[in-house]
């Protein structure tokens, strides 16, 4: 398997949230076509660091209403922001966070990351730059 984590962009607040264990459901528009094991995450900006990863259990699959049913209680997000986000999809993905792992020292992405861009939906970590952020970790 070439790739194995993906970079997701997470707002800080919602990071927190993750953080805290009230978030346990990252939702996405757009999901992995290949087999990923965890997920590294991107602190968007004021932050604008590399914060932590989790891995994950399930990705749900499902319309947009259907998945708020299912994950709400849970979701670390308002039901109006959930709504918003979703509202050109028919379809939506809620992936189940299992286990949080925060980095003892946050990393800049541009230590890792080549012309680093923050990712819209998510971005695969080639083998080189797991290897470079573990050196930096």
């Amino acid at each position: 398997m070439e790739y194995l984590k993906v970079l997701l962009s997470i707002r800080p607040e919602y990071v927190e949230q993750i953080v805290n264990g009230k978030k346990l459901f990252e939702y996405r528009k757009r999901i992995f076509k290949k087999e990923v094991e965890s997920v590294i995450i991107y602190c968007t900006k004021p932050v604008g660091m590399i914060v932590g990863e989790f891995t994950f259990d399930h990705i749900l699959s499902d319309t947009p209403q259907a998945l708020w049913d299912r994950t709400h209680k849970q979701s670390g997000i308002s039901e109006d922001f959930f709504k918003q986000y979703f509202s050109d999809r028919e379809t939506g993905y809620a992936i189940q966070i299992k286990e949080y792992r925060e980095y003892e020292n946050p990393v800049q992405p541009e230590d890792v990351f080549e012309h680093f861009v923050a990712p819209q939906s998510y971005r695969y970590v080639a083998d080189k730059e797991w290897k470079e952020l573990q050196l930096v970790l």
